[in-house]
């Protein structure tokens, strides 16, 4: 059946081999460019000084990687002068092992304010107006201007966004190591399917095939859906068992040194019947219309927008209704698998060369399947460029 079925997890698991084409890590050089760009995008917007909290951005900035708490772990970032980190004085050691920047320590015991600590830094830098990084949490948000009532906070997002929406080469190798992986992990979840397999059986073997091929943290998320449940974007809280003539769709990604993968394949198990095979062909027309929209320049909408046209043209929405796409053909990816900019009508972030987007115009059929095909690209000089080549037919999705 085209790749799909006719072998099984221990196989699979045991003909698996670690990913021999490394890509590597983001140097401490890369980092210092990142903060002197970050520096000038400050200074631009007519801010003093720039806080990222504790998240992806963090780690983009610092190589910190360090997930968000009730306890403040941040960077400020002024103008001029050294970086300063702000955290417990109980991680002293976890950050010195783990910082990448050359930075001023500022460390509060538990029972100290960490926005006094932020408060004091910016006296010291002359600030008086402060970027705040868009992820952070509102908790610290309202302390920081408790603390320096005198100071005016902004929105940092296009400092943020302005930095981490072009990818470096580097960037892209490691995205393009994560997505190859991913897509092998998925030609190998097609092959173990076979009738009354569970949801969850399929789950776990994505989440061990993707530790075996070489991502250390295995899946970073996964979704299997069979039948009905594929008409549901993010599927149901149930655990199916397969069934000859069931449309499978498996979502899934993992993370290399931080950088995401996130690709969905949609196939069925069996025979496709005429209408899954007549959705299936109009999702992949769509997929490949956005991919040929991608001009240096034009708005993220109007890729949105190519993707519609093709469905509306085969009868379908108009708009978010369904039967139709009911959500956006894709989003921007990186330290995050979901971050600006968005191809969604209203964003017109001009394309640039260095983005990167998920491309993914799902057709939902209410109640009954969904088709969503999902690769990624990133902008070129002339165009787009895929990461991983899209499934070529609902057949031999794998070629």
């Amino acid at each position: 059946m085209g790749g799909i079925g006719g072998s099984t997890a221990e196989a699979e698991l045991r003909d698996l081999k670690g990913w021999d084409r490394p890509a590597a890590a983001i140097t401490a050089g890369e980092h210092g460019a990142r903060i002197e760009r970050a520096r000038r995008l400050t200074r631009d917007m007519g801010a003093d000084a720039l806080l990222i909290g504790a998240g992806s951005s963090l780690r983009y900035f610092t190589g910190l990687g360090w997930g968000a708490s009730e306890r403040l772990v941040a960077m400020l970032l002024p103008v001029s002068g050294r970086p300063i980190m702000i955290a417990p004085r109980f991680e002293l050691g976890t950050l010195e092992a783990s910082l990448i920047i050359d930075a001023d320590l500022r460390l509060w015991e538990e029972d100290e304010s960490p926005s006094l600590l932020v408060a004091q830094a910016l006296v010291e830098v002359a600030g008086t107006t402060l970027a705040m990084d868009p992820a952070m949490a509102h908790l610290f948000v309202t302390r920081v201007a408790r603390a320096a009532p005198s100071l005016t906070i902004v929105d940092g997002s296009p400092v943020v966004d302005g930095c981490r929406m072009i990818k470096s080469p580097a960037e892209l190798a490691l995205m393009q190591r994560a997505k190859s992986m991913t897509l092998e992990v998925q030609r190998r979840a097609a092959r173990i399917l076979r009738v009354g397999i569970r949801a969850s059986t399929v789950a776990r073997f994505l989440d061990e095939a993707h530790r075996a091929i070489g991502a250390p943290g295995g899946c970073s998320f996964v979704t299997v859906q069979f039948g009905r449940a594929s008409a549901f974007p993010h599927g149901l809280p149930d655990d199916p068992a397969l069934a000859e003539g069931d449309i499978v769709l498996i979502d899934t990604g993992c993370t290399i040194e931080g950088y995401n993968s996130d690709i969905t394949r949609t196939y069925v198990f069996g025979e496709p019947d005429a209408e899954q095979r007549h959705i299936w062909q109009i999702e992949q027309a769509a997929q490949q219309t956005a991919f040929d929209a991608v001009r240096p320049g034009a708005p993220c909408e109007s890729v949105d927008a190519a993707a519609r046209r093709v469905l509306e043209q085969a009868g379908l929405g108009p708009d978010y209704r369904l039967p139709g796409l009911p959500h956006r053909t894709g989003h921007g990816i990186g330290l995050s698998i979901h971050e600006p900019a968005y191809l969604v009508r209203g964003d017109r972030t001009p394309l640039r060369p260095g983005m990167c987007f998920s491309n993914e115009p799902m057709i939902v059929i209410p109640d009954r399947f969904g088709v969503r095909l999902e690769d990624h690209f990133h902008v070129t000089e002339t165009g787009a460029a895929w990461f991983t080549r899209p499934s070529p037919s609902i057949d031999a999705p794998f070629g």
